[in-house]
């Protein structure tokens, strides 16, 4: 093998389309592109979703539903979480601490899952109703 004698494998390389040359080329007069219409033309193609002037689908159907940006501030523990965080005075930093709720988190609700027998205090964290009777019937307290 020497190399002047290299060539690309069988199969592997193929000519580019020549369209518009002639009629034996089998891509002569039309080119391809049919005949008439919007995408016969040069320069002539439309937008994603679009629909010759007809009402798009995604205008068509009605709007629903609305998620709030702030809910990526908010999230919940419980009290099954408060038992196994084992401590006496439980504010937003020390949550954070225990990986409980992420970093970003500004806003801390605990809910009514589970069991609780510490003496806990909350400071600067919310709780459900029932979650609260539960922290107050261990000993605890809501501030």
């Amino acid at each position: 093998m020497e190399l002047n004698t290299i060539q690309p494998a069988d199969g592997s390389k193929r000519q580019r389309r020549r369209v518009g040359r002639g009629i034996g080329s089998g891509l002569g007069k039309t080119a391809g592109r049919g005949h008439k219409g919007q995408k016969s033309r040069s320069g002539g193609y439309h937008k994603v979703g679009f629909e010759g002037g007809q009402m798009p689908l995604q205008r068509r159907l009605p709007k629903r539903g609305f998620k709030s940006h702030l809910l990526q501030f908010n999230d919940e523990i419980t009290l099954t979480d408060l038992q196994r965080l084992g401590a006496a005075e439980v504010d937003l930093l020390s949550l954070k601490q225990a990986r409980l709720v992420g970093e970003l988190i500004k806003n801390v609700k605990v809910i009514k899952t589970g069991e609780l027998t510490l003496k806990v205090t909350l400071k600067g964290i919310g709780a459900t109703a029932g979650a609260k009777a539960a922290i107050e019937a261990a000993g605890g307290s809501v501030a």
